[in-house]
């Protein structure tokens, strides 16, 4: 099966959610709170407290006379352990 987890949100609003202990990922549109969790205990090896999950739409956009549409994104903002981290953020 394909994986649920696309990419790590990098941004200053997710790296100051990590001082808390959450990390936030974009997640395919299929995802739902117990694929993620599975998936980020399974890679990282931390253990999940919470999955919250965020579903943005897609802007119109104009180009000239021609509209477009923006893809959807799903989000998933990962709650874990106190006393853990997952290193692959640190920059």
């Amino acid at each position: 099966m394909k994986s649920v987890l696309v990419k790590a949100t990098i941004s200053e609003k997710s790296f100051a959610l990590q001082e808390t202990g959450k990390y936030v990922f974009n997640v395919e549109p299929f995802a739902n709170k117990n694929l993620v969790k599975k998936e980020v205990e399974k890679l990282f090896k931390v253990n999940v407290i919470a999955v919250n999950i965020v579903s943005i739409p897609g802007k119109v956009k104009r180009s000239g006379k021609v509209f477009g549409k923006r893809n959807d994104i799903k989000k998933a903002i990962v709650t874990i352990k106190k006393d853990q981290k997952i290193e692959e953020f640190k920059i």
